[in-house]
C-alpha cells in the first residue's frame, strides 16, 4: 500500500488483495491500517495520555491492538457534524487453546476453540499456518508483546477417508472438540540423524517464534492469542476476473474500504471505527457494545451538550458484507430482495431492528448513489428466516446516532474462503467517498 489514494478499480482491488494477505488476524489488520494511515499523516493518540486536538488534524486511536478509530477534524470549528463509517476487524476461525498439545501415538496435534459462527467443513484439508499476538518474558524478566505470523504451511485437519465413513455425503455433523484438531508434526522420526530428543508442540512453537523475533530472546512464553489461517493467498477468480476470493472478506473488506475512504478525505469531520468481537456479540471493552467509540467522541467534544448536538447532526454507515443470492439455493432469499454479485452494494433493511437502517438514512444513501450513477441493491431477509445483525444497531443504540446498514454482497460467508464480485467493493468505496465529501444526510 502506498501513500496515494486509489486511482481506479484495479488499483483499489490490488490494495485490497495485499491488505487481506498481510492481515491474518484482527491484530495484523489494525497494525496494517495504522501504518497506512500514518503514511498519510495521521497522528497516533494514546488513550492513557492527554490529547491536544487541532482543527484540520488527522488522528488514530487503537485499543487492544485489535480495534481502531481514525478521524479527521474540519478546519472550521463551527462545523460539528460527523460522518462515520463502522466495520469490524474480526472473522470466524479457530484459535489455539492455552494448553494446546494433544499427542496421539507418534503425532503432535493441538486443541482449538471455535471463534464466532464459522462454517466448519471447509477447514478440513487446508494448508494452515498460525498468527496472532504473544506475551513473553526476556532474559531480564521484562514482559514484551509482539505480533507474529509464521506464514509457512504448518498444519492440516485431515478428513476421514470415505472408505471409513460411507454415509459422510448423506449426513455429516462436525464435533469441534473431537474433529477440529490440526496435525502439526511426527513426534519421533526414525532414520533422521542427530535427533537426540522428542520435540513437543511447545518446543516447536517456541523455535518458530524465536526465528521471527531475532532481536529479542524469549525466555518464557507467558500467554498467546494465536489463530490458524489458510495460507492460500487472496486472488481474482473467474474467466474475466469476475470475483475476488479470500479468507476474512467478512469483514476486512469493509475495513479496507473505510480506511481508503478516510485516506481520500482529509478536510472535514470524518471518522472510521473498526471494532473487534462483532462475530461474538460485540460485548467487550473493544467491541461495538463497549465504550471505545463513545470515549473517543467525548474527548473530541468534552462538553456534553456539544457532544449530543454533534451526534444528532451526524450519521453512521455500518459496513458489513451481505448475502448475494446463491444460484444453487435461490429459495433462501426473498424473491424481491435477492442481491446479485457485481450489481452494487446492498442496503440492509429489517423491521425488527437487526439492521439500523431507517427511511431517512436509506434515502440519503440512495440519493448519493443515484446522483453519482453508482448501482445499489436492497436486501431483506425472508420473513420465515432469522436475520443476522451488525455493529449498526448496537452503535445506534449506544450513541443515539442515525445509522444505515450497507454491505458488499458475498457468497460463502463465514467459510475459510469467501467470495465477492470484483466490482462491488469499488462501487461502495465510490459511494462512501461521496458520503464523506457531502453532508451525507438530510438536515
Amino acid at each position: 500500500m502506498t501513500k496515494k489514494t486509489a486511482k481506479d478499480k484495479n488499483h483499489f482491488n490490488q490494495g485490497l488483495l495485499d491488505f487481506l494477505k498481510d492481515s491474518p488476524t484482527a491484530f495484523h489488520a489494525v497494525a496494517n491500517m495504522t501504518k497506512r494511515l500514518q503514511e498519510n499523516d495521521f497522528i497516533a493518540l494514546d488513550e492513557t495520555q492527554s490529547w491536544s486536538l487541532k482543527p484540520g488534524g488527522k488522528y488514530i486511536v487503537t485499543r487492544n491492538q485489535s480495534s481502531l478509530i481514525a478521524f479527521t477534524l474540519d478546519s472550521q470549528k463551527n462545523n460539528t457534524a460527523f460522518r462515520l463509517i463502522g466495520s469490524h476487524t474480526d472473522s470466524p476461525g479457530l484459535r489455539l487453546k492455552p494448553n494446546a498439545e494433544i499427542t496421539f501415538r507418534n503425532l503432535i496435534q493441538t486443541g482449538t476453540e471455535t471463534y464466532g459462527g464459522l462454517l466448519m467443513a471447509p477447514w478440513f484439508d487446508r494448508d494452515l499456518s498460525l498468527a496472532g499476538r504473544i506475551y513473553f518474558e526476556d532474559a531480564n524478566s521484562q514482559i514484551h508483546t509482539e505480533l507474529v505470523d509464521l506464514k509457512k504451511p504448518l498444519a492440516i485437519i485431515p478428513s476421514l477417508a470415505i472408505h471409513l465413513d460411507r454415509e459422510v455425503n448423506q449426513n455429516k455433523s462436525i464435533n469441534p472438540q473431537k474433529e477440529l484438531i490440526p496435525l502439526w508434526a511426527v513426534k519421533m522420526q526414525e532414520g533422521i540423524k542427530n535427533q537426540d530428543k522428542e520435540y513437543n508442540f511447545k518446543d516447536l512453537l517456541l523455535q518458530a517464534l524465536q526465528r521471527q523475533l531475532t532481536e529479542k530472546k524469549i525466555k518464557k512464553l507467558l500467554s498467546h492469542e494465536l489463530y490458524l489461517y489458510d495460507t492460500q493467498a487472496p486472488s481474482y477468480l473467474g474467466w474475466n476476473d469476475d470475483f475476488i476470493a479470500s479468507a476474512r472478506l467478512d469483514n476486512l473488506l469493509s475495513c479496507y474500504i473505510a480506511m481508503e475512504t478516510l485516506v481520500a478525505e482529509s478536510k472535514s469531520n470524518a471518522l472510521i471505527v473498526c471494532n473487534d468481537h462483532e462475530e461474538v456479540g460485540s460485548n467487550s471493552a473493544i467491541g461495538a457494545d463497549g465504550s471505545f467509540l463513545k470515549d473517543v467522541l467525548e474527548r473530541i467534544y468534552p462538553e456534553r451538550e456539544a457532544l449530543i448536538r454533534s451526534i444528532q447532526q451526524s450519521m453512521l454507515i455500518s459496513c458489513d458484507n451481505g448475502h448475494a443470492i446463491h444460484p444453487n439455493y435461490p429459495e433462501k432469499h426473498d424473491p424481491q430482495h435477492s442481491p446479485l454479485l457485481n450489481a452494487g452494494p446492498i442496503i440492509k433493511v429489517n423491521a425488527n431492528q437487526r439492521y439500523a437502517s431507517n427511511g431517512e438514512t436509506e434515502a440519503a444513501f440512495v440519493a448519493i448513489c443515484e446522483k453519482n450513477k453508482i448501482p445499489y441493491q436492497r436486501f431483506v431477509v425472508r420473513s420465515d428466516m432469522a436475520c443476522g445483525s451488525t455493529i449498526g444497531p448496537i452503535t445506534a443504540a449506544k450513541l443515539g446516532i442515525k445509522t444505515l446498514d450497507v454491505g458488499v454482497p458475498s457468497l460463502g460467508m463465514h467459510s475459510i474462503r469467501e467470495m465477492v464480485g470484483s466490482q462491488d467493493a469499488y462501487f461502495l468505496y465510490q459511494a462512501l467517498q461521496e458520503f464523506f465529501s457531502s453532508n451525507g444526510h438530510q438536515k
